[in-house]
């Protein structure tokens, strides 16, 4: 088992890829909406938002969860490994997201001081599906 600590130039993967939510403006400013059935095909268990973030989020891996990331507003970079490599995103609301299809480490870190970034996920929260040791994270992964 190889444990990468470089970021892939590539910047998607079978199980993480970024996607750009339709943008509508007009004069009285502007409004995302998306339909959850053009980007996936799991049930939303729940949401939540990070906002006013001073300090890194994430690093952490759930089991069995799939998500979609969505910068809001603001910028924040996500850096997410898949079990082979790190991939990293630079996030720009409120249209860019990220999808993640398939039990990732995730990372978050340089927000912008306005910056909202609400997650979609397919998994309600329990407290013994979260794996915070990268190590164990790339043991279960690979297993």
């Amino acid at each position: 088992m190889k444990k990468s600590a470089e970021l892939s130039s590539k910047k998607e993967s079978s199980k993480v890829k970024k996607i750009v939510l339709p943008i509508h403006v007009d004069d009285r400013g502007s409004l995302v909406a998306a339909e959850m059935k053009d980007y996936v095909s799991w049930p939303v268990a729940r949401f939540y938002y990070v906002t006013e973030v001073l300090k890194p989020r994430g690093g952490h891996a759930v089991r069995h969860e799939k998500k979609i990331y969505i910068c809001q507003k603001g910028h924040v970079k996500a850096k997410f490994h898949d079990g082979e490599k790190w991939i990293e995103f630079d996030m720009n609301g409120p249209g860019d997201a990220v999808l993640m299809e398939s039990m990732c480490f995730r990372e978050f870190y340089d927000f912008s001081g306005d910056a909202v970034l609400l997650a979609v996920s397919s998994v309600n929260y329990h407290k013994e599906d979260y794996i915070y040791d990268f190590d164990e994270f790339l043991k279960e992964v690979n297993s």
